[in-house]
């Protein structure tokens, strides 16, 4: 689970970063599915969009997909959508550390 200031970081990566994963009318598919599952193993942070022609809105589409892919949704703007998730193997975003409480 992310915490607020994780996710404000990781809103602030997925800003610069292109949106690689386009949802349209053929609406979710294995494929698309198989697709952010690669994307996420190599990037940690992907940028989705779902396109007008589409069947499904970007927040029931970001759930779907996250929920596949053991993911996270770090935000949902309109129709585009940014996923999390850490590559065990080799990490390569590092996250603020929650403090600890005293």
């Amino acid at each position: 689970m992310l915490t607020s200031k994780q996710r404000a970081f990781l809103r602030s990566l997925a800003a610069n970063e292109d949106t690689i994963l386009m949802i349209g009318k053929g609406g979710m598919s294995d494929r698309i599915i198989k697709q952010a599952d690669d994307a996420l193993t190599a990037r940690e942070l992907i940028k989705g969009k779902v396109l007008e022609t589409a069947d499904i809105n970007s927040r029931e589409a970001a759930e779907q997909i996250a929920l596949e892919t053991r993911s996270e949704v770090v935000q949902v703007i309109g129709s585009k959508f940014v996923l999390f998730r850490r590559n065990s193997d080799e990490p390569k975003i590092g996250l603020p550390r929650e403090k600890k409480k005293k």
